[in-house]
This record gives C-alpha cells, sequence and structure tokens, in this order.
C-alpha cells in the first residue's frame, strides 16, 4: 500500500510547476485528488493524466483570492470523496519587482492577497473539515526569500512569504491539539513556468544556479517529494516547520 492511499488532498496552483509535479507525485502514492488552479484547461491535463495512471483526481477551477473558491474546493472534496486529510496551498506569484518606491499599493495588495491571504482562506475552510476526520496536514509554500535572504526588489512577495511562516507557526500551535499538523515548504530555485520568467536569459539562469550550494536548479518533483513527506504519516512528528528545500541557497556563500 502506498503512502496516501485513501488520502483526501487540495493541492492549488496545480496546473503547472510545483502544484502540478506534487498533484502527479501524490496521486501515485494513492492519493484522491482535488486540483485547483485558474486555468481550466492546465487543470484538464493534469485530471486526464492521473486518472489515465489509474489515479481519481477532479478539478475546481478559480482564484485562490476568492474566498468562495476556497469554500468550494472543501466542499468538493466532501462532495468527491467524504471529507479532507490533507491540502498544500500553493498557488503564489512574484508579483512586481523593483523598486520599493515604484511599486503601487495595488500591486502591493494583490501579492499579499495571492500569497498570504489566500492562505488564511484556505485554512479558514480546510481546517475544520480536517478536524472532523480527526486530524490532518495543512502545507503552505514559502520562500527562503525573506526568511534567509534579502532580495532588493522583492518587497511584497518577501513580506508576503514571511508572512505564511508566521501563519504556519500559529496554527501549527492553534491545531496541535486537533492533531493537525501544520508546515511550510521554502524551495530554492525550481525549474518551473515562474522560474523561467523571472530568469529569461542563459546568463540570469547561470547567476541562479551557482547562487545554491548544489550549484543547480531544482526539478519540481525535487521539491514534490518534500511535501510527500509533510503530507503523509512519515513526518507525523513535523509541526510548525519552514522546511528549507533550497539546495544550500541559504548558507552558500560561494
Amino acid at each position: 500500500m502506498n503512502s496516501m492511499t485513501h488520502k483526501v488532498v487540495i493541492v492549488t496552483g496545480a496546473s503547472s510547476g510545483i502544484g502540478r509535479a506534487t498533484a502527479l507525485l501524490l496521486a501515485s502514492e494513492g492519493a484522491n485528488l482535488v486540483v485547483g488552479a485558474r486555468g481550466r484547461e492546465g487543470l484538464d491535463a493534469v485530471v486526464a493524466q492521473i486518472t489515465e495512471a489509474g489515479g481519481r483526481a477532479i478539478a475546481v477551477a478559480g482564484d485562490v483570492r476568492d474566498e468562495a473558491f476556497a469554500q468550494e474546493l472543501v466542499r468538493a472534496a466532501k462532495r468527491q470523496y467524504g471529507g479532507l486529510d490533507v491540502a498544500f496551498n500553493n498557488a503564489g506569484t512574484t508579483g512586481d519587482l523593483g523598486s520599493t518606491a515604484d511599486v503601487s499599493l495595488e500591486s502591493w495588495r494583490q501579492t499579499l492577497d495571492t500569497n498570504l491571504t489566500s492562505a488564511f482562506l484556505a485554512a479558514k475552510y480546510q481546517l475544520p473539515a480536517m478536524m472532523e476526520r480527526g486530524g490532518g496536514s495543512l502545507i503552505f509554500t514559502s520562500s527562503f526569500v525573506g526568511y534567509t535572504v534579502g532580495i532588493a526588489g522583492a518587497a511584497a512577495y518577501a513580506a508576503s512569504k514571511a508572512g505564511l511562516i508566521g501563519l504556519t507557526q500559529a496554527l501549527a500551535a492553534e491545531y496541535g491539539p486537533s492533531a493537525i499538523r501544520v508546515n511550510a515548504i521554502l524551495p530554492g530555485g525550481t525549474d518551473t513556468p515562474m522560474g523561467r520568467g523571472m530568469n529569461s536569459t542563459p546568463e540570469a539562469w547561470a547567476a541562479v544556479e551557482s547562487m545554491h550550494a548544489l550549484k543547480r536548479i531544482a526539478s519540481p518533483v525535487e521539491i514534490a517529494r518534500s511535501v510527500l513527506y509533510l503530507a503523509s504519516d512519515a513526518s507525523s512528528f513535523t509541526t510548525g516547520a519552514a522546511l528549507l528545500v533550497d539546495g544550500g541557497v541559504s548558507i552558500n556563500r560561494s
């Protein structure tokens, strides 16, 4: 029996990158998936890939900034599978990068709404559903940016991702007595559409690789394996953690 057999899991940002890789990995481990993202076409492709491999998945399209979307993801999990055991709240944005003095208030709010307020909304509806099951695992995608490394021109992104760690710790303390574990992963550079968009030239890509102690960029499935650890009973005594999966970028000085 695989480690996630019969577990019901929500994954957001599931149409590409880390979210897609995680949905595919968890499905291969026996999980029943509810995948969410804004783009229906990408979600349908993920569901098709999972079902063709013998797994189970349904898609719910929407914007993580929308409270109704957070509710519907949980409702879909209950309707289709009877409850919720795990949620990987992964959808996010870099927002507008550049001089803080040039960032508009609207842009700041959009970045925080997408990365941080969406996590609050997700937890607001996911946690009660997990309590109904007697426990669960709640996982967020944070970042080393704003935690171990400061990067100029990324104020909104850094603030939102650092806020996720505070939220993780508060929820872990609040819901630990209910057997719900709450953790965050902090990926390093990863070969995703977002990563490619931020580093669009060979020179930029090489510079990012050199920042890491391993001198390379992660594949999405390498990050997904850490999510699998936190989602499964292998991490049964792990909560409130900010788990660096960053190839050593946080400690590298060469």
